[in-house]
């Protein structure tokens, strides 16, 4: 197997690469190069019509796009350690965060990247007044994260570390350098994210 990817701050083959080094799988990546088009190449295309990474190819030539989709696949093939939950409820409460952290804050964040950050702004048409309305947005939504966090839990989906936590810190992570940085007050937000980005794999 090997992966198509790119380097940081791309966050979603991040989470590939972070899930991976928890599992202590040893995982090829292929860094596309995104800032000079290669994403959008007629190979990579051929991998992934949308032209997006990260893109998982097999052994024996077949390929698995959205880094969720490729976690799960690699999850079934070395279930030690579990990251998706070891039970119907750690498993429903794992895809459960997932999803919020997708809904909730990441699409504020890309798109603020997408219409008000200067590094796309050759990319696309960009409305910049929309763009800067989602600056608010990610932080309340940050904010909304950290009182979820009350309740005293040391990891997003319950006690233990897991996909969740790998999706929320990759989140924040590029959220913080594109200029989105978590709320000075969003305290317990702040406490789980220096205890992920402790991890070694958080390095990956």
């Amino acid at each position: 197997m090997k992966l198509y990817g790119e380097a940081d701050p791309a966050p979603n083959p991040r989470r590939v690469r972070i899930f991976a080094a928890e599992k202590g799988l040893d995982l090829p990546e292929i860094r596309i190069g995104m800032r000079q088009g290669g994403h959008k190449s007629p190979e990579h295309k051929a991998r992934n019509s949308l032209g997006q990474v990260p893109v998982l190819e097999l052994d024996d030539g077949q390929t698995i796009s959205e880094s969720v989709a490729i976690c799960r696949y690699l999850e079934a093939l070395h279930p030690t350690p579990p990251l998706f939950g070891t039970c119907a409820l750690t498993q429903a409460r794992t895809d459960m965060w997932i999803r919020r952290i997708e809904f909730q804050v990441m699409i504020p964040v890309a798109m603020y990247w997408r219409h008000a950050h200067p590094l796309t702004a050759s990319l696309l048409v960009q409305n910049r007044e929309f763009g800067e309305s989602n600056r608010p947005a990610a932080a309340k939504a940050m904010g909304w994260l950290d009182r979820e966090l009350a309740d005293g839990r040391e990891w997003i989906a319950g006690d233990a570390y897991g996909m969740a936590d790998i999706v929320a810190l990759t989140t924040l992570d590029f959220a913080g350098f594109i200029g989105l940085d978590v709320p000075e007050d969003a305290e317990r937000l702040k406490a789980w994210r220096e205890r992920a980005s402790a991890r070694p794999s958080a390095s990956a």
